[in-house]
């Protein structure tokens, strides 16, 4: 293995959870700035209850994006974000025969799949998880 690719290693996981964390960051800072807009998308589909869907997507949206970045309880938080990613998907982005749908409906699959590395392999070095316990923790 190349020595030089070690310094990157230990950086390479905290790049990857700021970009995964921006783009929930920006989700939620959407949906805070036009509550309204953001309700009536879910009511439009009939979905029960706007204002606690978007509640729930607001609060899990940013505050998942703080928690990923900062890689506190990184594995829950990952795994959270990608079952939101793959719920998501299939209720708002299932008219897959509309081009930009699909678009939505892939980039939620793949941002799950990003995730679930996240999960598998934890917060890498630059994180709070590596302070507070072993490397090998389970998901916690």
């Amino acid at each position: 293995m190349n020595k030089n690719l070690a310094i990157p290693k230990t950086v390479i996981p905290a790049i990857g959870r700021i970009l995964i964390a921006a783009l929930f960051l920006v989700s939620g800072l959407g949906k805070l700035m036009a509550p309204g807009a953001t309700m009536s998308y879910i009511a439009s589909l009939g979905l029960p209850a706007p204002l606690l869907g978007y509640l729930g997507a607001l609060i899990l949206e940013l505050a998942g994006a703080v928690l990923l970045v900062a890689g506190y309880r990184t594995r829950i938080v990952a795994l959270l974000l990608a079952t939101y990613a793959v719920v998501t998907a299939l209720i708002f982005h299932h008219a897959l025969a509309d081009q930009n749908q699909m678009f939505h409906f892939l980039k939620n699959f793949a941002m799950a799949g990003g995730l679930l590395q996240v999960a598998a392999f934890g917060s890498g070095a630059f994180g709070l998880d590596a302070r507070r316990a072993p490397a090998s923790q389970a998901i916690a």
